[in-house]
């Protein structure tokens, strides 16, 4: 890969360019990463890719080695890894809740604890998800509960 970088002070807006012999697998890593700027992620669904905007994006789970992106509505796959997402989006209020998911600290409508110092949170959307207990303090901790 080749890097080269041009700058013109006559320029007002920033342009970024990638050009590429076929779409890859890291190319289209590439592009995801730079749409975070943009506050997107690029997701698919069938045959379709789509740019979605991350505050549309409730939670992400990771099953069978893929990941799932859920909004209140629709449910659509990443090429991305879950631990790749989790680096991009944690300063934007997402918070991990176990191995397998991460989730916007926004959409959480209400906490309940579990045995094992679990808890249970559930959705704006109505779904349920289980805090594993290394991250149930941390949790609380950042939406003030404790």
């Amino acid at each position: 890969m080749k890097i080269t970088i041009n700058i013109d002070e006559n320029l007002h807006d920033t342009e970024i360019v990638v050009n590429c012999g076929e779409m890859t697998a890291e190319t289209e890593q590439i592009i995801s990463a730079l749409r975070l700027f943009d506050r997107q992620i690029t997701v698919s669904k069938g045959n379709e890719i789509y740019f979605l905007d991350i505050s549309k994006i409730i939670y992400v789970e990771s099953v069978d080695r893929k990941t799932f992106v859920y909004t209140s509505d629709d449910c659509f796959e990443t090429k991305l890894k879950l631990y790749e997402i989790e680096e991009r989006l944690c300063s934007c209020g997402f918070f991990r809740t176990g191995k397998a998911c991460i989730v916007q600290l926004k959409y959480i409508r209400s906490l309940k604890s579990e045995l094992n110092r679990k808890l249970r949170l559930t959705l704006e959307n109505g779904e349920q998800l289980i805090v594993s207990r290394q991250y149930a303090d941390e949790l609380k901790h950042r939406l003030g509960v404790k």
